[in-house]
């Protein structure tokens, strides 16, 4: 146990680290981690039948207080940052690429809709692992970690409620025709 973590457990009292690295080797550990982290989320997320993702379901149906998509209009000005934002189904075998639709059919709007809940659902995944951090790192690393999947992770769900929430009322536009 290093001096820093020493003096952090006699302080605190508790530490989760089990594993004494350098610095060095830690950051690099967790470069590779959060990698790993995020690719398995997407694997996992691939894996999972379509009829698990229906945007109608409860951790994807519209609130109200989103009203359509302008809450992240107001809010957050989605508009001006979305496009930047990296397409990971364009980069994944067998993934679904939301960034440029070409096909606004009825059948590929449900697509993209199912897709965009996949995609949420994979961003929540891959932020829980922050606290893995805790057993290679002093503890105040994990709040650290914690922010770093927020600040990585928060961007792509909000991205993927607001373009959801859009296309669903063109899909039910097209339902009642």
């Amino acid at each position: 146990m290093d001096k820093k973590n020493a003096v952090y457990k006699e302080r605190y009292g508790y530490s989760m680290q089990i594993f004494y690295i350098s610095d060095i080797w830690m950051i690099l550990l967790f470069f590779i981690f959060w990698g790993v982290f995020q690719s398995s989320a997407a694997f996992i997320c691939l894996k999972i039948p379509d009829r698990y993702f229906s945007p109608d379901g409860f951790l994807f149906r519209e609130r109200k207080w989103e009203k359509g998509g302008v809450f992240y209009e107001k809010i957050f000005k989605i508009r001006k940052w979305k496009g930047f934002l990296p397409d990971g189904g364009a980069i994944v075998k067998g993934g679904y690429s939301k960034k440029h639709l070409l096909d606004f059919s009825k059948e590929n709007l449900e697509q993209f809709s199912i897709e965009s809940c996949r995609a949420e659902v994979t961003h929540l995944i891959a932020i829980l692992p922050f606290w893995i951090f805790g057993f290679f790192a002093p503890p105040n690393v994990i709040i650290y970690m914690f922010i770093y999947a927020i600040v990585v992770n928060l961007p792509c769900l909000i991205a993927q409620r607001y373009n959801r929430l859009r296309f669903t009322k063109v899909i039910k536009k097209y339902r009642t025709k």
